[in-house]
């Protein structure tokens, strides 16, 4: 008896005091442990999608929707090596060690670091979904499936503001999922989590849809702070770290959400798990296969949850709704007449009754999408409609160019890998080789040196680098970049 009341003891101490902590984990090689996480967890598309109105099996049996699930679910494993900016190595290194004593510096990893996760194949020619960060900055990405053939994996394309990313794998006649309705899904009805927690391949485990629209500030870092989408469906299957990317279906086996984070102050599971509902699934899927880009509409409001306390202050009648601070100019939301002092109340007549689910319904749009908003202005009901655009207040979609090789003052300037931007964190670029032969070589670049910057302008592509240089008449310009293992590098070239 002693002993159950210590484990729900120490289990209930892990609720109460939990945060929040995304499920996927890293192995070091020169370690045996896990270490979790801390972050902030022909294709068939929505309009493919099933209603999760489901008839539950006499006795409630699982072994439908596991059994048209697990075969879709595969292992990712990924590879990180050590950069060159994540270590300290300098000449001075002897003198640091007799100062400060012989461990310095022995904390760093001394091979590659190992990750692991889930991912859920949604088209049988190879597409696979995870989260973003269960590759984010992998030099290597391998899926192993449920019946152990294992791919080598190639990055298609990111989005760090839903946490999402889509890898392709060469290989025909792969078990797919089918997207549900994750509209559909009713708090309290039972949904399973498949994925491949602390290296479990084809795991299952049950709960039921906890709440909707659940927003836990995981996906807010300082370079997406502003345009991340977070309206997880929170649950209480079993996630654990290795769970992220995997699929959370609904009785029919369908995909509704893509696990992402757990509620943990331990970095295993305590009671909660969150997922990325399957329509904002589709529609980042959808986007990066057309566009090599996700397309994100916005409605050009700067807005502001509303409690009991802030409704009294501003004299307001309702607490469902969202609460518009201020419109931007030029903006969908000024030209379709919204005001500060509105109260947003539905999209497209899908009620909206807190910021998140604006969020996420705004953002199953494209620039230039036409929505109808209702809302509320000095008590009375009113609607407008809204034409969407994008960050600069533009309806243009933005397409990935297919950056093209040039040759310019000697050198071969290549354009970057999706896979490799990642890895690095960059967003575009220039790898050059045949320095030897250039006019480069006397900066003390090297082959496979990435060009990101020139003086004060970003290089994207190859065909930056000469249209820059080209516009200097004279003195010294400033190279910025970046090589393959991590090492930042500047160099000066003189122009004249």
């Amino acid at each position: 008896m002693k002993t159950r009341q210590f484990i729900l003891g120490v289990a209930l101490s892990a609720v109460v005091g939990g945060g929040v902590a995304v499920g996927s984990y890293k192995l070091l090689e020169d370690e045996n442990k896990v270490q979790t996480e801390q972050q902030y967890p022909t294709v068939r598309y929505t309009s493919d999608m099933r209603s999760s109105n489901t008839v539950v099996p006499e006795g409630l049996n699982f072994i439908k929707a596991a059994q048209v699930s697990t075969p879709a679910v595969v292992h990712v494993m990924t590879e990180y090596s050590v950069r060159s900016s994540d270590r300290y190595s300098s000449p001075m290194d002897p003198f640091l060690r007799e100062f400060f004593g012989d461990g310095f510096g022995q904390n760093v990893p001394r091979g590659p670091q190992m990750g692991s996760g889930s991912g859920v194949i949604v088209a049988s020619n190879g597409y696979i979904v995870t989260n973003n960060h269960v590759i984010d900055r992998a030099d290597k990405i391998e899926v192993v499936l449920d019946d152990k053939r294992k791919y080598e994996a190639t990055l298609v394309g990111t989005d760090p503001t839903t946490d999402i990313a889509l890898l392709k794998v060469e290989a025909d006649n792969l078990p797919t999922i089918r997207y549900g309705n994750s509209d559909d899904l009713q708090v309290g009805e039972w949904v399973l989590a498949v994925g491949n927690p602390m290296n479990l391949t084809s795991t299952v485990t049950a709960g039921i849809v906890s709440a909707k629209g659940r927003n836990i500030n995981i996906l807010r870092t300082s370079a997406n702070r502003d345009m991340s989408i977070e309206s997880f469906i929170q649950t209480d299957a079993a996630v654990n770290p290795g769970n992220s990317g995997g699929a959370l279906v609904n009785l029919n086996g369908d995909l509704v959400g893509i696990n992402t984070a757990i509620a943990s102050q331990t970095g295993s599971f305590a009671g909660y798990s969150f997922a990325v509902p399957s329509a904002i699934v589709s529609k980042v899927v959808d986007d990066l296969l057309k566009f090599g880009e996700v397309q994100r509409a916005l409605l050009g409001a700067t807005i502001q949850e509303i409690d009991a306390n802030f409704a009294k202050e501003k004299g307001l009648k309702t607490l469902n709704g969202v609460y518009i601070a201020g419109v931007e100019e030029g903006s969908g939301a000024k030209e379709a007449g919204l005001q500060a002092g509105d109260v947003i109340t539905s999209v497209n007549d899908v009620k909206v009754a807190k910021s998140s689910q604006l969020l996420e319904q705004i953002a199953r749009y494209r620039p230039g999408d036409k929505v109808k908003i209702a809302y509320i202005r000095d008590g009375k009901n009113k609607s407008t409609n809204v034409t969407l655009k994008n960050r600069e207040n533009s309806t243009e979609l933005v397409k990935r160019s297919n950056a093209k090789a040039i040759t310019f003052d000697g050198a071969t300037f290549e354009p970057v890998s999706r896979q490799e931007m990642n890895k690095l964190g960059i967003d575009g670029g220039a790898k050059i080789s045949d320095v030897r032969n250039s006019k480069f070589r006397d900066t003390g670049m090297k082959d496979g040196f990435i060009i990101t910057r020139i003086d004060r302008y970003e290089v994207h592509e190859p065909a930056d680098v000469e249209k820059h240089l080209k516009s200097f008449n004279g003195g010294v310009v400033y190279i910025e970049g970046v090589y393959p293992d991590g090492l930042k590098a500047y160099y000066p070239i003189g122009k004249g």
